[in-house]
């Protein structure tokens, strides 16, 4: 039976976002092959590793005078940082909305998010796998000026690279 997709709505309008409390599911998808854990975003340590992907995403405009109510967005910028020992993090980069310009309210796809961090690790971890294929799916160009990985440079969209895993 397919999963779900369940969406995890962020609180506040921010630029970016984490989600520590996804932590054990990603641990659960990997689990039996590494173990992982969660590095605060504020850590002084270094990354030994950093890759930038995407997820899907659904976005809320909270302007009541925009004509832009919502929006989803299968290109909305991940990037996941590996320490030594196992550590990770990864944090999500809002969007703005097309007509009004304010930051989204932003609603996390977990399914996604989870698999694409899971396939990272196992990844750096050196567990041999097939690379995955996925049919590209016809959607509006991505708008670099309301893409908030964009403005950072973690954006894989914004530079043209389009290769999720």
């Amino acid at each position: 039976m397919a999963k779900r997709n369940s969406f995890n709505r962020s609180t506040g309008k921010k630029t970016s976002f984490t989600f520590p409390l996804l932590h054990a599911k990603v641990a659960n998808a990997v689990n039996d092959r590494i173990i992982v854990v969660w590095v605060s975003r504020k850590t002084t340590q270094e990354p030994n590793n950093t890759h930038s992907t995407s997820v899907v995403g659904k976005f809320t405009c909270d302007n009541g005078a925009c004509s832009n109510k919502i929006w989803t967005s299968g290109n909305v910028a991940l990037q996941i940082q590996g320490y030594p020992g196992g550590g990770y993090n990864a944090v999500v980069y809002n969007q703005r909305c097309r007509v009004c310009n304010r930051l989204g309210i932003f609603s996390l796809d977990e399914v996604t998010y989870v698999d694409r961090i899971a396939y990272r690790l196992d990844k750096w971890a050196g567990v041999a796998m097939e690379r995955r294929v996925y049919e590209k799916k016809a959607t509006p160009p991505h708008k670099k000026e309301l893409c908030e990985g964009c403005k950072k440079g973690c954006c894989r969209a914004g530079f043209g690279n389009l290769n999720l895993y």
